[in-house]
């Protein structure tokens, strides 16, 4: 008897889980943070959770974004879902089709054309969900990441643990001598930071350049 109740009390909680789902409005939801951050990872289970809703869904990413995969959306700890590659913010409202979500990741990557059409697709009722780095590896915002940002309905941002101290990380630290804001790159190349950490880093770097000019 105890066993019946216990199913019945989840099958309802799963219904209820399902139906809300299932009804999300038109909105736009932003996951932020540094890299290695889990921003990818949070789009992936939003989405598939969507799926599993039966919702109709798209997920869009950057072409350059060949990192792992030429065509699906890939996070650090090597989950996948299927995407569609687009070079411009435009492509995805000629792509999208009758969906009821649509994901875009590395949307600090997309021209400000970007900010438009997930304005667009919001106001024809999609639930948008976009995951992006907040801020580049100089602590600056990122693209057009402030704007989505502002026009969100939802923002989560997340943080990766600070590799040296174990605090929360607050920027991407590029650690290879590289200029230019887009790098791609992975752990060979940038490494979460906290603010101090990151503080005495840049501080170790002009020590150690003043000294080449003495």
């Amino acid at each position: 008897m105890l066993f019946l109740k216990v199913l019945i009390t989840f099958a309802t909680n799963m219904t209820q889980n399902l139906t809300g789902e299932s009804h999300q409005p038109g909105r736009i939801e932003v996951v932020c943070g540094s890299m290695f951050s889990g921003k990818t990872e949070e789009l992936i289970r939003r989405m598939k959770r969507a799926r599993f809703a039966r919702q109709r869904l798209i997920i869009f990413k950057p072409a350059m974004d060949t990192r792992y995969s030429q065509e699906d959306v890939v996070s650090h700890d090597h989950n996948a879902i299927p995407s569609t590659p687009v070079k411009t913010a435009a492509e995805i409202l000629e792509k999208v089709g009758d969906v009821d979500v649509v994901g875009i990741d590395e949307a600090q990557f997309f021209d400000e054309g970007i900010v438009s059409v997930c304005d667009t697709l919001a106001s024809r009722g999609v639930r948008v969900i976009i995951a992006g780095l907040d801020m580049d590896y100089q602590c600056k915002p990122f693209g057009s990441m402030p704007q989505l940002l502002s026009i969100a309905d939802d923002v989560l941002k997340v943080h990766a643990i600070c590799i040296r101290c174990g605090r929360n990380a607050y920027v991407s630290h590029r650690k290879v001598d590289v200029d230019g804001q887009v790098m791609l790159g992975e752990k060979m190349e940038y490494e979460p930071l906290c603010r101090e950490c990151y503080r005495k880093e840049q501080a170790r770097v002009k020590g150690y350049v003043s000294k080449l000019f003495e």
